[in-house]
């Protein structure tokens, strides 16, 4: 795969794989190469989808590719946990990214994860598009965008994830319908979202908030798990 000058420079691949170690991925070459890929899509295509305000590379690089890195080992642990406790445990695992915009958790999970069917749901058409528009390029099977709201989604997913989407009360009551038997909800946020925890109603579970610590951000991180309280 042929990436254009930015993606393809070699310090942006070292920083990119000695960063993805320190949070305790070791890269293959095939998903060293398809994240870098990924992120020179998310440049070519940002002029006329209007994907992401940070255009620079090694902001790109912190800023989405490590971000959504992040929450990578902290997923396959539930995963783990979902697995055990499903009644068809070989079934795939579905999850749907919701809000995705540019495709982030969406399509770096997509990447890292390819035992894992991600669909990244967006109102806005052009959005879901790109998404398409990866899924293709990249050859991932595993990805689709879907243009529609969350909330009149009729697909049932083990994992619903966002990121900066929107607050918590609002993620988990548009997207619970969403939710499969005994799914659980994934969101990223920024620092430790007290206020969003206190204002979520009886009908949803916090069943672990952990901190995130992505390289070379310097900023707070924190991964919110939730599940409903009443069968959905």
């Amino acid at each position: 795969m042929k990436l254009p000058v930015t993606a393809a420079d070699p310090n942006l691949r070292q920083a990119l794989s000695q960063s993805a170690a320190a949070l305790g991925l070791p890269l293959s070459d095939t998903q060293a190469t398809a994240l870098l890929a990924y992120m020179a899509l998310i440049q070519k295509w940002n002029k006329v989808y209007n994907l992401t305000a940070v255009r620079d590379a090694p902001a790109m690089l912190t800023h989405h590719l490590l971000d959504s890195l992040a929450v990578i080992r902290p997923l396959q642990s539930q995963l783990q946990t979902l697995r055990s406790d499903a009644v068809d445990a070989a079934k795939p695992v579905r999850l749907l990214d919701v809000g995705s915009g540019a495709g982030l958790p969406g399509v770096v999970i997509a990447i890292m994860c390819p035992e894992i069917q991600v669909d990244c749901v967006d109102t806005v058409a052009k959005k879901a598009s790109f998404i398409q528009q990866v899924a293709l390029s990249l050859k991932l099977l595993n990805l689709r965008g879907v243009h529609a709201r969350v909330e009149n989604l009729t697909d049932t997913y083990q994992v619903v994830s966002s990121r900066a989407f929107a607050s918590l009360v609002d993620f988990t009551s548009w997207s619970v319908n969403a939710l499969a038997e005994q799914g659980v909800w994934m969101a990223m946020k920024g620092k430790h979202p007290a206020d969003e925890l206190a204002a979520l109603p009886p009908t949803v579970a916090v069943f672990h908030v952990e901190q995130l610590e992505v390289p070379g951000l310097g900023a707070e991180r924190c991964l919110v798990w939730m599940r409903p309280t009443v069968s959905v």
